[in-house]
């Protein structure tokens, strides 16, 4: 049975919409800039949506909602595919995130802070007859969701999926990405010699998956999780899980490394992820084949990330449009890869999107487009 993504949404400080956001990124603006968070923590490069101009857009949407500051974000990012594709009686609500309503934690609220609880919320706000499903796996999240969707209509428990991911920026997440000194004192340079370490940021982002065919549709191939145990939050140095993800998801969709143009990767800034990725990548034959990272125009949105990427990495792929890879000058892996460095247009059919995360966690994703 062959899956398909069909509409989708994106949340984030670079807009409030899929085409917004790609617009963004054609014109080269990236949402990273210098802002200070408070005195413990001081002033960090982060991707921070803009409270005042996100609150009209919520408006447009319910001007009666008061429910938390990740559940708005999750109604805004579903609100327009699911009026696009209405909830059916077997539709299921998949939601991707590391976090969840972390912000409730903060302000002494311990049971908003709990994830079934955020999802609960926004499954009875949109009509959801069925159990959600939530999906909390590191930064592999959002790829993994996507994955699980698939795998649950391919098993005929649900015809359709409606995937969701959110995570907010709020302290208690960059004093924990502070403690690892992952923290980049400028805009980050993905795979760049210079590169040292990660901005954070925060999105949510939405897609519409179904076992119905549609042209504009895009089919979700091949795709595979994998966890290499390698260490609680270091990465493997040979790359091991994430070539395991790759195999198998090529695999799966019978395809070869050759048939891959263009490759949507992790590509943190940290020297020891973007290490991993160059070597995985040679590992799998794929050095040649153009490859950026977002995370210098969003910052790392953890949960979201994978499936913000992944909607970014749609859209390049219907348009045959490679987006640069923002802040790379010089090779900065012992391995070479294809850093994609001015925008390009190039016929593409067969995409990989890829994320790996704490704990070993690995995910890969191959998308074909039907026209």
């Amino acid at each position: 049975m062959a899956v398909y993504i069909h509409s989708s949404n994106c949340i984030s400080p670079l807009g409030f919409t899929t085409k917004d956001n790609f617009q963004a990124l054609l014109s080269g603006r990236s949402a990273i800039e210098k802002i200070f968070i408070n005195d413990a923590i001081g002033t960090i490069y982060a991707g921070t949506i803009n409270n005042q101009l996100f609150d009209a857009h919520f408006q447009s949407i319910d001007t009666h909602f008061n429910g938390s500051q990740i559940e708005k974000l999750l109604i805004a990012a579903l609100y327009s595919v699911i009026k696009e594709h209405p909830v059916k009686p077997d539709s299921v609500l998949i939601f991707s995130t590391t976090k969840g309503n972390i912000s409730a934690l903060a302000a002494n609220q311990l049971n908003d802070a709990f994830i079934p609880k955020t999802i609960h919320n926004i499954n009875t706000y949109f009509g959801f007859k069925t159990e959600p499903v939530v999906i909390s796996n590191a930064c592999v999240s959002g790829v993994m969701a996507l994955s699980i969707a698939k795998r649950l209509i391919e098993s005929g428990a649900f015809s359709n999926a409606f995937v969701v991911a959110a995570d907010e920026l709020t302290p208690f997440v960059i004093s924990g990405f502070q403690s690892f000194q992952a923290m980049s004192n400028e805009v980050c340079k993905p795979y760049d010699k210079n590169r040292n370490g990660i901005n954070l940021g925060e999105a949510a982002a939405a897609v519409y998956v179904s076992d119905t065919f549609s042209a504009n549709a895009i089919t979700i191939a091949g795709e595979a999780n994998i966890n290499d145990a390698n260490h609680i939050s270091g990465p493997s140095r040979t790359g091991e899980g994430l070539v395991l993800s790759i195999e198998k998801a090529l695999k799966e969709a019978q395809k070869t490394t050759t048939d891959i143009d263009y490759i949507s990767a992790h590509g943190t800034a940290t020297l020891y992820n973007d290490e991993m990725e160059a070597i995985a990548f040679n590992r799998m034959q794929l050095q040649n084949v153009p490859l950026n990272s977002l995370k210098a125009y969003y910052g790392h949105t953890l949960g979201a990330s994978g499936l913000l990427e992944s909607i970014v990495a749609i859209e390049s792929l219907k348009t045959n449009t490679l987006v640069p890879s923002l802040g790379f000058k010089e090779q900065g892996t012992s391995q070479s890869i294809n850093i994609i460095t001015k925008q390009e247009q190039k016929l593409l059919k067969t995409i990989l999107k890829t994320a790996s995360g704490f704990g070993g966690s690995n995910s890969a994703i191959v998308l074909t487009k039907n026209k």
